[in-house]
């Protein structure tokens, strides 16, 4: 599989497979992504990866918090601006459109929708879990080389016949994340990635997902 290849079929998977992941892949995977570029070499990265027991230590908590709703959720960061409008929201609101309804859950059944995304805390299924973090002082330069890291190993893992689902919904329960999962107190928490074969069958896994053209990003000069 060439870059373009891994480019164009990487997507953020939603149900996966229970088939299980080696670790000596994930090893790989992550040797080659410690080549990913960062301001001064810096390499903000840091991660912990779950499996197993631990996995499902960490499925069981946040599941006793899930039920008492957006009054327990205690992120680290804003997840998405306050200000957030025009075409970036209207791209936010689009896709979760599309998903509900490649699930067949129409707007107004709100329980559907609610246990819907509790899959989001059980990783979709996936194998894998890798929890992301970094120093509380790191500022926006370094995140985007966390970033560029996640985005390394989304497409080396593609390499691998793997998938990914870059799972920022974790970082509500960043309290709950940390009785289970040894994570430095002067750290941060950003997101979690979950890991492993995509169903193929699912429909979750098949709808479009628009890019937008690229004139309404860039603009050309001297050309």
């Amino acid at each position: 599989m060439n870059v373009s290849d891994a480019v164009a079929t990487r997507r953020s998977v939603r149900s996966f497979t229970d088939q299980p992941v080696d670790r000596e892949v994930l090893t790989r995977v992550l040797k080659k992504a410690q080549r990913s570029p960062s301001g001064g070499n810096t390499q903000p990265w840091n991660a912990v990866v779950l499996t197993g027991e631990p996995m499902q230590k960490l499925f069981t908590r946040v599941a006793k918090e899930f039920p008492k709703g957006r009054d327990v959720h205690a992120p680290e960061y804003n997840i998405y601006p306050p200000e957030l409008d025009g075409e970036y929201e209207a791209r936010r609101f689009g896709v979760g459109e599309a998903l509900y309804e490649a699930l067949g859950i129409p707007r107004e059944d709100k329980m559907k929708r609610l246990m819907w995304f509790a899959e989001n805390f059980r990783a979709f299924g996936a194998p894998v879990l890798m929890l992301i973090h970094t120093p509380k002082y790191m500022g926006p330069p370094q995140w985007s080389d966390i970033g560029m890291w996640l985005q390394t190993i989304g497409l080396l893992l593609r390499e691998e016949g793997l998938d990914t689902c870059f799972q920022e919904a974790w970082a509500v329960y960043s309290p709950q994340i940390r009785e289970v999962v040894e994570i430095p107190e002067d750290h941060i928490f950003f997101c979690g990635v979950a890991i492993g074969h995509r169903d193929p069958d699912a429909s979750v896994n098949q709808f479009d997902v628009p890019r937008a053209d690229i004139s309404e990003s860039i603009r050309w000069e001297g050309w």
